[in-house]
């Protein structure tokens, strides 16, 4: 299923465009070996093929990425350094009040960092040091600018209470702040480093422009989410009593919002539902934190250009920002519950020797795919995290025709396989899985 970022840029071409998108189509893989030989057939002949980026792989467009972000760089000319000197324990104040004034092209030029106190010359040591520290401090809860969703996990989106930064007497507005972490994620990808910056999927997808579904509250809220399932697959006639109407925490304090002009006299029916969730899904995960995605995109767009950075998915863009993670597959095997299986049944036996045979980015997107993020714990698997705190990697048996693709719970790292008839229908159906994400309907 075509996002629908990419049914516009369909809508958008001409018609000697097709028959070539229909062949690459059919001949996908011999045209990503192509492009991993000649990176610069994408500039060129293949070029036809960025309006369909699903069709590119990973690597392809990460090379693509990275030669145009050089081209920028040279083009433009960028000389000197942007130099900071920081307090190693005040290191995100210091920053932001020493880059907040500068210009995009000023952002743009060779980072030099000096830790104040401390002697050496940066010749990229210090900046990537820099780039780690300001990782853990962007998401300090101190700051109050991301929450961690689902609580003790490891992804995060905006706080929508983070007014609290605002500080009149020094004349610094929270929105300030997200744009200057927004500038720092774009200054990452511009410079080619990588930050161990997780964000919720939802999120990954603003920065995209892509559009939101409320499957995606299930990572944020997955007590909300199962409501709003149940609602959809069930006739609510006499069932619920609820209006267009959502709740808002605010600094503890419960507030009630309409979802849209009069919804506190609206009654939500059977009807209506469907426009009842689309506009509780954007609620949440945008009218909610409008403000703090907007600033902050209006600083990682200076630094990183709109349209380039949308031949990305979003579990590409993850992987962009912080990196293909280091996955042991053993330790993996060793922390993973079986229900409905036995770690001796013929479909598990098969799953572990596909996915001992992944190469890193399927590996990555496998662990995305059922636990919401590629971050692999410090202490392990041991350590993966659900909803309610501690939670393993988990396989559980489900029912159905051959056909059916595995499906996911990312709340409970949770993997619903069928019993397949072969490694291969398995590795056919979890691969396509894994890769073929759909998008849903998109908020303006």
């Amino acid at each position: 299923m075509l996002s629908e970022a990419e049914n516009q840029h369909i809508e958008q071409l001409d018609e000697t465009s097709l028959p070539f998108l229909n062949f690459a189509e059919q001949h996908r893989r011999l045209l990503n070996a192509l492009l991993q030989q000649t990176p610069a057939l994408l500039e060129g002949s293949l070029a036809p093929l960025l309006r369909t980026p699903r069709l590119i792989e990973f690597e392809n467009k990460r090379t693509f990425f990275q030669n145009r972000m050089n081209h920028l760089r040279e083009d433009r000319h960028y000389g000197g350094s942007l130099r900071i000197c920081v307090r190693r324990d005040h290191v995100f104040e210091d920053s932001f009040h020493q880059l907040r004034m500068r210009t995009a092209d000023e952002m743009r030029c060779k980072l030099s960092v000096q830790f104040q106190g401390e002697e050496g010359i940066d010749a990229g040591g210090v900046s990537r040091e820099w780039y780690q520290v300001m990782a853990r401090e962007i998401f300090n809860p101190g700051f109050s600018l991301f929450v961690n969703v689902p609580e003790g996990g490891t992804t995060f989106q905006p706080n929508p209470n983070s007014m609290v930064q605002n500080d009149e007497a020094r004349g610094t507005n929270h929105l300030d702040y997200f744009k200057f972490v927004g500038r720092v994620i774009g200054k990452a990808l511009h410079d080619g480093l990588l930050i161990d910056a997780y964000f919720t999927r939802s999120f990954y997808k603003h920065m995209l422009g892509l559009g939101i579904t409320y499957e995606d509250i299930e990572a944020v809220d997955p007590e909300y989410y199962r409501t709003l399932k149940w609602m959809l697959e069930n006739d609510i006639t006499d069932v619920l009593e609820m209006n267009f109407t959502a709740e808002l925490d605010y600094f503890g304090k419960k507030q009630v919002v309409e979802l849209r002009p009069g919804g506190a006299g609206q009654k939500v029916t059977q009807a209506n539902k469907r426009a009842y969730v689309s506009l509780v899904a954007k609620h949440v995960m945008t009218n909610a934190i409008r403000e703090q995605i907007t600033a902050f995109l209006q600083g990682f767009w200076e630094l990183v250009p709109k349209n380039l950075v949308r031949i990305f998915n979003d579990h590409e863009l993850e992987l962009l920002i912080s990196g293909l993670p280091d996955i042991d597959v053993d330790d993996l095997r060793n922390n993973t519950e079986y229900h409905g299986f036995t770690a001796a049944s013929p479909v598990v036996q098969w799953f572990w020797e596909a996915v001992r045979e992944m190469e890193g980015k399927s590996l990555a997107l496998l662990l995305q795919f059922v636990t919401g993020t590629s971050k692999v714990p410090l202490e392990g698997f041991k350590a993966l995290q659900g909803i309610s705190g501690p939670q393993k990697f988990q396989i559980h048996r489900a029912y159905g025709p051959n056909n059916r693709l595995p499906s996911a719970h990312t709340c409970f790292n949770q993997l619903d396989l069928i019993e397949y008839d072969s490694k291969e229908q398995l590795e056919d159906r979890l691969m396509t899985a894994i890769r073929e994400g759909s998008e849903g309907f998109g908020f303006g």
